[in-house]
């Protein structure tokens, strides 16, 4: 499951000719990634291999295998995964300029917790972004302090003056950008440049934009962290989570994720390579549909405010315009009314899901409250908080609906 660059010429562990990779453009990118002799054979798809126990051909090919590197595409057991998980990572590795390999995990919570503990210890302080996801906290203050990490909080635009909240034991920065429910863009390069000063560890969940929209590891983050689950995936049907390492963290990755036994699933492996294929497509329609119906929304009297990165008075927008290629399709707005104001109008929706996760191809709304997950910097910005992630269905249809729900929730106060 673990995966290395690809070797553009001579041969791979089969000994099969590898053919030199032209450079490719991003699009071009999600359809080739991970294909090749080694890997996936002659085929257009990698089959699903479904194999716990690989054999060996004699004792000496049994004990050789144990000190195979972390790279090596040959079968040892079936946590370490097979061709059907590799292709996936070695896909997602090719899309991050500057990564050494990625590790696949059975959710994105997995591939966050895994990961911290890859670059952390006992007595280690981390740094974590006041607008992170809320179960990356509750990992935090929960299993981490147990272990003795502490976690401490900064405020999401500190940009270079992170370094203000570094101490002798600091080690690792979490970054998420935008804000899970608050859409704040951090100035990702300038807090790299300040923890790499310092040999601090730098992680991004970059579920929002993946590597299409932002590319972590060339801006200077070290470890990039995708829940899978969301538009890798596309389809609202499989779980996973991906780490991708820069060269100086890669082993530190790849030894925790196998000391603790993850492993994703050749079949959700497969249904994630499958996902991966039409993302570029998928990501521009939810970007278009998800502007369109923002601005509708901007224009509505019973709005305060629209949380979306592509908009000027959006905090962090000038990062958003220097460092990303694009925006997806989920986003926040802040509602002229009470939390039974936005409750109502969600509730009125037909075409508008109310479920978690996001990312798939159907529209999601949900009541969120980020005061409850503030530490460093309190939340001010209204009680009536609605995310929605735009899917796939026309955007008439879409906007007829919330236009329904704002109707149904007129007369609450």
């Amino acid at each position: 499951m673990g995966h290395g660059r690809r070797h553009a010429k001579g041969t791979g562990p089969s000994g099969l000719t590898q053919k030199s990779k032209a450079p490719t453009k991003p699009d071009t990118q999600l359809i080739t990634g991970g294909r090749s002799k080694t890997v996936t054979g002659p085929v257009v798809n990698p089959p699903v291999w479904r194999a716990s126990t690989h054999l060996y051909e004699n004792v000496a090919h049994l004990e050789a295998s144990k000190n195979m590197p972390a790279d090596a595409r040959e079968f040892f057991y079936g946590r370490r995964g097979g061709p059907t998980q590799w292709a996936l990572a070695d896909a997602l590795t090719e899309m991050e300029p500057g990564a050494a390999g990625t590790m696949l995990y059975p959710s994105g919570v997995a591939a966050i917790s895994c990961a911290l503990l890859a670059v952390l210890k006992p007595g280690d302080v981390l740094l974590m972004t006041d607008s992170a996801y809320d179960p990356s906290r509750s990992f935090a203050e929960g299993f981490l302090k147990r272990f003795g990490i502490e976690t401490r909080y900064f405020d999401p635009m500190a940009g270079g003056e992170i370094s203000a909240y570094f101490c002798y034991r600091t080690k690792a920065i979490l970054l998420e950008s935008p804000g899970s429910l608050t859409f704040e863009i951090q100035d990702i390069p300038a807090i790299c440049a300040a923890a790499q000063a310092k040999g601090i560890c730098t992680l991004l969940d970059n579920t929002w934009a993946t590597p299409y929209f932002f590319t972590a590891i060339e801006k200077g983050v070290d470890i990039s962290i995708l829940a899978a689950t969301k538009y890798i995936v596309g389809h609202s049907d499989v779980m996973a989570g991906t780490v991708t390492a820069n060269k100086k963290y890669w082993n530190k990755v790849a030894q925790t994720a196998r000391a603790m036994g993850q492993v994703l699933s050749p079949d959700d492996a497969y249904l994630a390579a499958r996902g991966l294929r039409t993302m570029a497509v998928r990501l521009r329609q939810h970007e278009a549909s998800a502007m369109k119906i923002a601005h509708w929304l901007n224009g509505r009297d019973e709005v305060i405010k629209v949380l979306h990165p592509a908009f000027p008075d959006c905090l962090g927008h000038a990062h958003w315009r220097r460092d990303f290629t694009g925006s997806s399709g989920l986003f926040s707005f802040v509602l002229n009314g009470s939390k039974a104001k936005a409750a109502a109008l969600i509730d009125a929706l037909q075409l508008f899901g109310i479920g978690y996760s996001w990312g798939g191809f159907e529209s999601l709304a949900l009541p969120v409250h980020p005061e409850k997950f503030r530490s460093a910097k309190p939340w001010t910005g209204g009680d009536a908080l609605i995310r929605l992630q735009i899917g796939l269905e026309d955007c008439a249809d879409l906007i007829a609906d919330l236009e329904n729900g704002f109707a149904a929730a007129k007369d609450i106060a």
